[in-house]
């Protein structure tokens, strides 16, 4: 593995798990056994590399997300299969990440925050007009409004000053906020597809 690629791993791992503030470039180089004249041969300082390594992941959730809408058999199994993936990132991930991002590290937020405005919100989109379409998701909704509260939805768990990470995992109450989302999309036809796939993950 070429080194650059085997720091951002490193980075991404321990941000991930620590939060970035908490971070320093001697806690990664040693992370990676690696001296810090290496690390600075390769990034300027640890905005640099926090930028990197965000772009970098949200490069890899667009193909993530891209390959969910391929795989579907239909908008309600998309939901899920998207989902699955935000319980896998979420489980690893401590929730303080996105405050020091926009705190400490403005253009990995702004990296952040274009690829929730844009490419997040245009899947969601697309995600209630297949299922408009399909019948499994209710005519009647806004689709604009609907998608960016459904945007917002996928944040609240960061928000520490309602859900204290003491207290609360952002994997339960993404997955409870998302099931109760779901369920206020769907026609009969729909909800019966939303039970079984919550039937199916349950077993």
């Amino acid at each position: 593995m070429e080194t650059q690629e085997r720091i951002l791993q490193s980075a991404e791992s321990i941000f991930m798990r620590m939060g970035i503030r908490s971070v320093s470039m001697d806690d990664i180089s040693a992370e990676l056994g690696m001296s810090k004249k290496t690390l600075y041969q390769y990034f300027d300082d640890k905005d640099q590399l926090v930028t990197t390594v965000v772009t970098r992941h949200f490069k890899q959730k667009c193909l993530e997300l891209e390959a969910c809408s391929n795989q579907a058999s239909n908008a309600v199994h998309e939901f899920f299969l998207i989902l699955d993936r935000i319980i896998i990132d979420f489980t690893s991930m401590n929730p303080i990440v996105i405050h020091d991002m926009q705190k400490f590290h403005p253009l990995a937020y702004s990296a952040f925050t274009r690829y929730k405005q844009e490419f997040v919100l245009a899947c969601v989109r697309q995600n209630i007009e297949r299922g408009k379409q399909e019948g499994h998701y209710r005519t009647d909704l806004d689709t604009d409004i609907i998608s960016k509260y459904r945007l917002e939805s996928i944040m609240i768990p960061f928000n520490m000053s309602v859900f204290p990470p003491e207290n609360y995992t952002l994997v339960s109450t993404a997955k409870l906020i998302s099931e109760n989302f779901i369920y206020g999309l769907v026609t009969a036809q729909g909800r019966a597809l939303v039970e079984h796939y919550i039937n199916e993950r349950r077993k």
